[in-house]
């Protein structure tokens, strides 16, 4: 691990999310806090950009419990409609550009926002007639607003009212809903996380006294913001701590390396197929990488080979895993400083501070230190609940998160991930965790990604069927890659079907799509 930088950093002590803005804005006047193309902004320019947004939202009778819909790449205005709407106590319910009409109308009804912000159009997709042809479906729905239009630039330039923007402000609590993200929707419909300004800046605050990113310090962020890695453990980590962030609107290869070639960074994030794409594409080897200190990679299993990579091309840095969840607000566990190689390569790390962790077996009782058993959290950044047709639902108990994931904690409290409790099958009576057998085909020197879900199987009960993605000009067989398993793993751990692809699906987050692979009747 590279030498650990002075803990200096001062995380404020902010329970409201435009008082944290503007705790920046003071602190951090000098530092360009964004890069939007050409454009830059620093705390002070967003902070005064979202009290005119805010005026303008009030004057469109938006009123405090209100919600507003925001589908857009990441970019600026993204940013201001959100501390404008948190600032007179409206929700912003982050959507993906990514969505079509099913999944958009469903969140919009589900949530019942009252307008809604987006680009004209994105790929080729116009979201701005697709939602307004919705609209009449909609009741809550009262407005669509291009943010690439005339009347979006209007309301941004408004004139303040400072008295009813004061009054609605004092109002507003540190537990009032200041963002709904819905889960991927992978066991039925998308559920919508209520996250507050108290669990958003309890997870942001974590993880900036963690990392100790300094002020000024430059990440380019491409996790998208309607994501907690993007809104949390990017813009507000960085905010509390006074780091810079260049804004990625879709997350290309090419794009982020012209980036930093542009403007080097301290930190370099990113969920692992961002991370391994960065690494295998033909230009980044003419990259200087000796700006960052930081590198930070989570949202799936910790891959030894990935983090192996990246320790060989930037051994300057210190590289860790994240994981967390949206229900968690942000990131939950990380990889500790005084954590060694092989703590890095087999485990995702230790829980931060204020989060706790227990394992649990499917009964509920607490499984003793080392069983595999389902990890459930406890912390500030843990959310209430859900929202909408999901409102009481499970997942929560007594202030515990039941994640989903199976994992194990040693007696020194680092937390090694088994995979997602729905990806293990029961092969030959025996079960099998996939992050195990896909750990083992990463390392294959051909291998680009791979993912492994459980199938039915006439004589076995369920056989473990893998997909893999071979590296651009390989000559990769599915008996090269069984041939690379054998003798090294058990052998009811075996893969017995290998399915070569030439790209996996992913999820609006960038994740690898499990669901959309177990549900593909062409596999």
């Amino acid at each position: 691990m590279a030498a650990l930088p002075p803990a200096d950093t001062l995380v404020p002590p902010v329970l409201l999310l435009p008082a944290a803005l503007h705790h920046a804005a003071l602190r951090h006047h000098q530092v360009t806090a964004y890069i939007d193309g050409e454009r830059r902004f620093g705390f002070a320019d967003l902070d005064a950009a979202s009290q005119r947004l805010a005026s303008a939202l009030l004057h469109m009778g938006l009123v405090r419990g209100d919600r507003i819909a925001v589908l857009c790449v990441n970019r600026i205005e993204w940013l201001q409609l959100f501390f404008a709407a948190t600032r007179i106590g409206v929700a912003v319910v982050a959507l993906s550009p990514r969505y079509r009409e099913a999944e958009i109308g469903f969140m919009l009804a589900d949530s019942e926002a009252r307008a809604v912000f987006t680009t004209r159009c994105i790929d080729g997709f116009d979201f701005e007639a697709a939602i307004e042809a919705m609209a009449p479906a909609l009741p809550s729905l009262r407005r669509v607003l291009a943010i690439d239009g005339q009347a979006f630039a209007t309301m941004a330039g408004a004139r303040i009212d400072e008295d009813a923007l004061q009054a609605t402000t004092a109002a507003v609590q540190p537990d009032d809903l200041a963002m709904v993200i819905y889960t991927s929707g992978t066991t039925g419909r998308p559920k919508g996380c209520a996250l507050t300004h108290r669990s958003l800046l309890a997870s942001a605050a974590a993880q900036a006294r963690h990392t100790r990113v300094q002020p000024g310090e430059l990440m380019q962020l491409a996790n998208p913001f309607n994501h907690v890695g993007g809104i949390t453990c990017g813009i507000l980590a960085q905010m509390l701590a006074g780091g810079s962030c260049e804004l990625v609107p879709v997350f290309k290869a090419k794009t982020v390396l012209d980036m930093i070639r542009r403007h080097p960074p301290a930190i370099l994030v990113g969920v692992p197929t961002m991370m391994t794409l960065l690494l295998t594409h033909p230009e980044s080897a003419e990259v200087d990488l000796a700006s960052v200190r930081l590198i930070i990679t989570g949202g799936s299993n910790a891959d030894a080979t990935l983090l192996s990579q990246l320790r060989q091309r930037m051994p300057a840095a210190t590289v860790m895993n994240l994981y967390g969840l949206s229900e968690a607000s942000g990131a939950l566990v990380m990889t500790p400083w005084h954590g060694t190689d092989e703590d890095l390569m087999r485990s995702i790390g230790t829980p931060l501070e204020g989060v706790e962790v227990r394992v649990c077996a499917p009964d509920g009782r607490t499984v003793p230190t080392g069983e595999i058993g389902e990890l459930q959290f406890r912390g500030g950044g843990v959310v209430r609940g859900y929202i909408g047709a999901a409102a009481g639902q499970g997942g929560f108990e007594d202030g515990w998160l039941r994640t989903g994931d199976l994992g194990e904690v040693d007696a020194r409290g680092f937390i090694t991930l088994r995979g997602r409790m729905k990806d293990m099958y029961i092969q030959g009576g025996f079960n099998v965790y996939p992050a195990e057998v896909e750990a083992l085909i990463a390392t294959h020197p051909a291998v680009l990604m791979v993912a492994g879900v459980g199938v039915p199987d006439p004589v076995l009960g369920e056989v473990g069927r893998y997909f893999v993605v071979p590296k651009p000009g390989s000559t990769l067989t599915a008996e090269q890659v069984l041939a690379h398993c054998e003798g090294r793993i058990a052998d009811y751990k075996m893969p017995r079907q290998v399915v070569l692809r030439e790209a996996l699906p992913l999820t609006p987050a960038g994740k690898i799509h499990k669901a959309a692979l177990r549900e593909d009747e062409s596999a």
